[in-house]
């Protein structure tokens, strides 16, 4: 219970180092031009988002340099937009993202944060894109939930064995 306490007071305090943005609507991308406007010494990184093109001229319209701005297209689904980055901030000394998704996804993307974060040390603030949708099924949480599990333990996320599954049946 200190252990928790502890983590939430020192996330309040902390100040992020930079803004991940999760692929998957453009509407985020949006907010997060609009977010990093506001904080300029900010990098950003999208991971699977729009097509670069779309990405840059957003965010040059947005008077956003583009040296802040860095596109990760390595990500297949939620699980992977951080574990395909987390090494990398780590090695950038990125301690704490402000994570930007829709409301209806950020349940999972904190379990997921959680977990592929939290085995590297780094802390996240969630920022809340407003979606007009109900929150995702628990089980799509607890699936990704075990999924970062595993790579935690093993450096699979089991995003590959899908083919495998479907050629056993």
């Amino acid at each position: 219970m200190l252990s928790l306490s502890y983590k939430v007071i020192k996330s309040y305090f902390q100040q992020p180092d930079a803004i991940l943005v999760l692929g998957g609507s453009v509407v985020r991308e949006q907010f997060a031009a609009d977010f990093a406007r506001q904080h300029g010494h900010l990098e950003i990184w999208i991971s699977g988002g729009s097509n670069p093109e779309y990405a840059q001229w957003l965010f040059m319209e947005a008077g956003i340099s583009l040296e802040r701005l860095h596109l990760d297209y390595e990500a297949v689904d939620t699980v992977t937009n951080f574990t395909t980055l987390v090494d990398e901030f780590k090695a950038r000394g990125i301690d704490s993202v402000y994570l930007i998704t829709s409301d209806d996804h950020m349940r999972r993307a904190q379990v997921i944060g959680q977990i592929v974060f939290g085995s590297r040390g780094i802390e996240y603030k969630p920022l809340s894109v407003p979606s007009g949708r109900e929150p995702e099924p628990m089980e799509k949480v607890v699936r990704d939930g075990a999924r970062s599990i595993l790579w935690v333990m093993t450096g699979k996320t089991g995003s590959s064995w899908k083919e495998w599954f479907l050629e056993v049946k």
